[in-house]
């Protein structure tokens, strides 16, 4: 794996997904199959307590269309097999950009010119200013 970015990456994701045992599961379940599929620059970032919407945004690159296909077929299939009862999906048909929705964790998968232009991870990774202060 790249070295992924600074901010609650893999590592920190990991220990912070242990205090939720299905969040974790379906976290490192994802996690792994990224690995195995040689997803690049893996990030994974806790948004509790700054979204609603989820809890885990995972973000990684593929070297092209049909890589990032490929890991978003296998990220769905192992949600699905472990049991996650609704995975949703966008973006399929071009493979530029993949968003798979399992709930409580979120992965996005990119071409890395794609990933590059819309820089998701600096959005959820910068620090409110008053939590600087």
């Amino acid at each position: 794996m790249a070295a992924p970015i600074p901010g609650d990456t893999v590592p920190g994701a990991a220990a912070a997904a242990d205090g939720d045992s299905a969040l974790g599961e379906a976290t490192r379940l994802v996690l792994a199959s990224l690995e195995d599929d040689k997803a690049e620059d893996i990030v994974a970032i806790d948004i509790r307590g700054k979204s609603s919407v989820a809890d885990m945004l995972i973000v990684a690159s593929g070297r092209s269309q049909r890589h990032v296909g490929a890991i978003a077929e296998h990220v769905m299939q192992k949600l699905k097999e472990a049991g996650t009862a609704q995975v949703r999906v966008e973006g399929l048909p071009h493979c530029d950009w993949v968003l798979v929705d399992a709930g409580d964790v979120i992965v996005h998968i990119f071409r890395p010119e794609v990933r590059g232009f819309y820089n998701i991870e600096k959005i959820w990774m910068h620090e409110p200013a008053a939590a600087r202060a």
